[in-house]
């Protein structure tokens, strides 16, 4: 702590210490609170609403209604908030982080400020990590805010539209950051406005923030369509990279999580395939299946980063350790895995909309959140989402022993010291959780207890629906729990009977994440409201943090002590390496998302004009000015295309003209050559735009207005829809391609803006001239009705997805041998990528 923060107090302190005074008029409210009927107290929240519709702020109701959200909560719920409770809700009433340990109550805390903006009418989301914690804080917190007549609501997976819209219609409605996001999505791909099911987005309280916010913010919440793409060439790749040796064929990156071909290999990739040239830029497809099938034969690990389930890939995610069924990781690496691991491999999909998390959240009108541990990326979060962080101080002083890292010289040693560390405080009935970065981990540590005989818990991806349970006993005498890191998050660990008398719980890290804030959380599950409770981190040089970022200086200090294997070393330089190392990843994650987020933040500007253009339909807005704008538009850039400049043959450019609008607008021999040859360009643009609007004015005729007006509606967002659903995968391509911008000394995201901008204008261009077409060429021989473009098959992000359809299968993993090669040769198979296989 430097000289400043000693005399005046870290920035959190002196936050908290403005708030002190308005909890002193919280706590002095208690007295007449306590005084009032069940009836007069809930006759407050009347009196607030009204205070509120007369002008009032809620800054100025937030000491009263604080102090009826407490008392009601003491005779609702039995639990009274603490002073440092009414603290962290201040902070999360005025859109703030509230960093407050873990056991120090935040489902509570979250009761204050969403009572108080529940008031609005306007809609109050908490936002939780899972359905199961959706559900039980819904369920135990809506018992308060009814007795109070705040209405409360649950959105979680599997439940219908209608029960969506009446749950986003509640004053405060719980559920997850997936399901939220994807019904955003979902509501800008209706075809009516009654089937959308949120309202504006007013207020979000999200809980464990760090981990919404910045663990899930890397991958966009994507919702897909079938696409069209063969899955049989992933075969053929699995087939060839499996031939291949490393270091002679390919060389790994550990630090890029890159495979890349040597000149060997690609030889061998132009043997086996019958090319010329590898890197010729026809071959890009083949390159493409080429390099997902080596990264997931070389780099994706089952039971690390996937599993196999029910002749299924199911991605394991790299925080939790959980399973996260029905996503799938994208640009082919999924299909490439499956042919890796011999199961059905499915059809690529089609995006038919995306967002990020990090765009979704900052369109809320106040953000806020809460965890045990947000400082370490206090710099992402008020960069990213102008957010602050204040650390609420703990109700009791935190009474859990952190001891510092024990480092040994390889895995061997370090797994055998972690089993007599367990055996020890399990003799003594002390509770010990362990934590592990991965399922394969905490299965290994599993096997080593088994063979010593002690009885424990294992929680990890493969057992994650009993994790709530699982972690709630971790603190009972002589309790073994092995978990994923952040398994269970959300979940109390209460000390049992006998615990606190043998030290509480013991929390155990088997090797650092290269996340700091990971490890704090961890540490954080010991030592909950002042109990006692220990923590310690063995690790190994032969941990990836250590083997990948760690410094050669450290293995040279170790050689030099000439450690054996059961030796550990407790050393200041070994430790502040390991933070350095974790910095070092950290600001590299950091980095990717921001990079990410500038990415999206170009697809953010045009996804929003596009969404307004689909709500403005959806309300059903007269759009005949906007269609003879577009019509305007349309015949004033074909006569500036064909007309401008120096013109050799007028006759024939006139011609040409003609034909061109004669496709999309203007019926053949309506205007001839001859009325338009003594016209400036001017007049041609009037004479023409005058005969079109009335061609289009007898179609309003001949269909009714009150019908023209819904076929205007119906085709527009039929347009819109396909072109924007083609510009996503556009977009998506011309990524993949910026990375090599870079080499050419261009910014890689100021290419993409300005390349993507060119898209996106070529992109209205043909929204206007289609619509146009489509309008001029329109026949009604059935009532007008709007259909999907295209049907939903799967939204992927997070654990709580599912296949919301599955299509039939089709059996296209096997190439006959004198089919058509999938590789686009023209070839038989058999004479060409099939060679030999």
């Amino acid at each position: 702590m430097g000289f400043l923060e000693k005399l005046f107090g870290t920035y959190s302190e002196r936050e908290v210490k403005k708030l002190q005074g308005i909890a002193d008029k919280i706590e002095a409210l208690e007295p007449s609170m306590q005084a009032l009927t069940d009836e007069e107290l809930q006759n407050k929240t009347v009196e607030f609403k009204d205070r509120i519709a007369k002008g009032e702020s809620l800054d100025s109701i937030l000491p009263e209604a604080f102090a009826v959200c407490r008392e009601a909560s003491w005779r609702v719920l039995g639990m009274k908030h603490f002073r440092v409770q009414l603290l962290g809700g201040m902070v999360l009433h005025q859109g703030r982080i509230a960093e407050m340990k873990t056991g120090e109550g935040k489902t509570l805390v979250a009761t204050l400020p969403a009572y108080l903006n529940g008031l609005t009418g306007k809609g109050v989301h908490v936002i939780t990590v899972n359905d199961y914690l959706a559900k039980t804080q819904m369920e135990e917190m809506g018992h308060l805010y009814n007795f109070l007549g705040l209405t409360t609501g649950v959105i979680v997976h599997g439940i219908t539209n209608d029960e969506r819209r009446a749950a986003y219609n509640c004053d405060i409605t719980y559920g997850t950051n997936n399901e939220y996001g994807f019904d955003y999505l979902r509501d800008n791909m209706v075809i009516y406005k009654e089937e959308m099911v949120q309202r504006e987005l007013n207020f979000a309280i999200v809980d464990e923030v760090d981990s919404i916010l910045i663990d899930e913010a890397r991958t966009p919440l994507i919702i897909s369509g079938m696409g069209d793409k063969s899955t049989r060439f992933y075969s053929v790749a699995d087939y060839f990279v499996k031939t291949l040796v490393k270091e002679q064929d390919f060389t790994i990156d550990e630090k890029a999580n890159a495979v890349l071909l040597t000149d060997e290999g690609v030889v061998k990739a132009e043997k086996c395939f019958n090319l010329e040239n590898y890197a010729d830029a026809k071959n890009l497809e083949l390159q493409h299946y080429v390099t997902q099938a080596l990264k997931a034969n070389y780099t994706m690990k089952l039971d690390k980063d996937y599993m196999v389930k029910d002749d299924q890939i199911v991605i394991i995610d790299e925080f939790t350790g959980r399973l996260m069924e029905g996503r799938r990781y994208s640009d082919g690496l999924h299909q490439a895995i499956e042919a890796k691991e011999g199961v059905k491999i499915q059809r690529e999909s089609k995006t038919l909309a995306t967002i990020t998390f990090q765009n979704y959240f900052r369109m809320y009108d106040k953000l806020s959140g809460m965890t045990g541990t947000a400082l370490t990326e206090e710099n992402e979060f008020r960069e990213i989402y102008n957010l602050d962080v204040i650390v609420i101080p703990t109700n009791r002083p935190v009474a859990r022993i952190d001891s510092s890292d024990i480092v040994y010289k390889n895995e061997a040693g370090k797994y055998k010291a972690i089993i007599n560390e367990i055996v020890s405080s399990n003799e003594k009935g002390q509770p010990v959780l362990v934590g592990t970065a991965s399922v394969d981990r905490s299965e290994y540590i599993s096997s080593l207890l088994k063979k010593r005989g002690i009885k424990h818990q294992v929680l990890n991806a493969k057992y994650h629906s009993q994790e709530a349970e699982i972690i709630s006993h971790a603190g009972e005498y002589g309790a073994v729990t092995i978990a994923t890191n952040m398994a269970g998050r959300g979940t109390d660990i209460k000390l049992g009977e006998g615990v606190i008398e043998v030290g509480g719980l013991k929390v155990i890290g088997t090797e650092r994440h290269e996340s700091r804030r990971i490890d704090n959380q961890l540490r954080g599950r010991s030592g909950r409201q002042g109990d006692p409770g220990a923590s310690l981190f063995f690790i190994s040089l032969e941990d990836d943090l250590m083997r990948i970022f760690g410094s050669e200086k450290i293995q040279g200090v170790i050689d030099k002590l000439g450690l054996e294997e059961d030796e550990a070393i407790e050393s200041n330089m070994v430790t502040k390496a390991i933070e350095n190392a974790q910095k070092k990843v950290e600001g590299n994650n950091f980095d990717i998302r921001k990079n990410l987020l500038g990415y999206d933040d170009v697809m953010n500007l045009q996804r929003e004009v596009i969404y307004r253009q689909r709500r403005e339909v959806l309300e059903g807005k007269n759009l005949k000015d906007q269609i003879e704008s577009m019509i305007e538009e349309v015949i004033a850039d074909a006569v500036n295309s064909h007309l401008m400049g120096e013109i050799e043959n007028l006759e024939e450019e006139l011609g040409k003209l003609l034909q061109y609008l004669g496709d999309i607008c203007l019926p053949n021999g309506t205007v001839t050559v001859e009325d338009l040859a003594d016209l400036s360009n001017t007049e041609i643009k009037d004479k023409l735009l005058s005969v079109v609007l009335e061609i289009y004015k007898g179609k309003e005729l001949e269909f009714g207005e009150e019908q023209m007006r819904e076929i205007e509606r119906v085709v527009l967002l039929r347009v819109v829809d396909q072109k924007w659903m083609a510009h996503i995968d556009n977009m998506d391509h011309l990524k993949q391609g910026m990375g090599l911008r870079a080499y050419k000394q261009q910014d890689p995201i100021q290419a993409y803006q300005m390349e993507g901008s060119a898209m996106f204008e070529e992109m209205i261009e043909g929204i206007k001239n289609e619509t146009v077409k489509f309008l001029f060429h329109v026949r009604v021989e059935r009532p007008v009705e709007r259909e999907k473009v295209v049907e939903e098959t799967s939204a992927s992000h997070g654990e709580d997805d599912k296949s919301l359809k599955k299509e039939p299968a089709r059996n296209e993993n096997k190439v006959g041998r004198n089919d058509v090669c999938p590789c686009g040769s023209g070839k038989k198979y058999k004479n060409c990528c099939g060679r030999g296989v």
